[in-house]
């Protein structure tokens, strides 16, 4: 796979790869990957995520299996009290608020089991691209929620299967730092090398 030569590569940290088979294309949002994906003419295509890239252009990538772009990860704070798991819901919405996570996302506040009587749970899902992003930005945060916490795409399947009764829902947007294109705009560009300029 031959990549174009970057200037101001390090800001494209974050972006992604597209290998077509026969040229590559470099800058594109998860979300314009998914567009890709899902089309029949492209959907076959390979999928990088530019983890590092240093001034000189240099570029470390992450192969991303094509189906993560249509999941859902999660990550899940457990309490045995429900005024806990209320403190838990409303600290992190409130931090949320103040630092917007890095992608959208949905925080729920449920209570689970067979009879729905508890544990709680405050749960955080959101695409399963933004694992690490996510996982990062709570870092930053100093998030300290639950008892116990668990987290990944098979515990969002399980939350979705398991009895439980949704208490509280908050929508976070989040704070795309590149907003995604119209589907038009990325198929009318796939053979540009690069999908878009980033400045110093």
């Amino acid at each position: 796979m031959r990549l174009p030569i970057l200037e101001h590569a390090p800001r494209y940290r974050g972006l992604y790869v597209f290998d077509f088979g026969e040229w590559a294309a470099v800058g594109y949002t998860s979300e314009e990957i998914a567009m890709l994906l899902e089309s029949e003419t492209y959907r076959h295509g390979k999928v990088y995520r530019i983890h590092r890239a240093d001034p000189a252009g240099n570029m470390e990538l992450q192969a991303v299996a094509p189906e993560r772009f249509q999941l859902e990860s999660g990550l899940f704070f457990y309490r045995n009290e429900s005024a806990a798991a209320h403190r838990d819901f409303e600290e992190l919405a409130r931090l949320a608020e103040q630092a917007p996570p890095p992608c959208r996302a949905v925080l729920q506040l449920a209570e689970t089991g067979a009879a729905a009587t508890g544990p709680f749970v405050t749960a955080l899902i959101f695409p399963a691209e933004y694992d690490e992003d996510v996982g990062t930005w709570l870092l930053a945060l100093d998030y300290a929620g639950g008892d116990q916490a668990e987290g990944g795409i098979s515990h969002v399947t399980n939350f979705y299967a398991a009895p439980h009764v949704i208490m509280a829902r908050q929508q976070l947007w989040g704070t795309t730092r590149i907003p995604a294109r119209s589907a038009d705009e990325v198929f009318a560009a796939v053979k540009l090398p690069v999908q878009r300029a980033l400045g110093a």
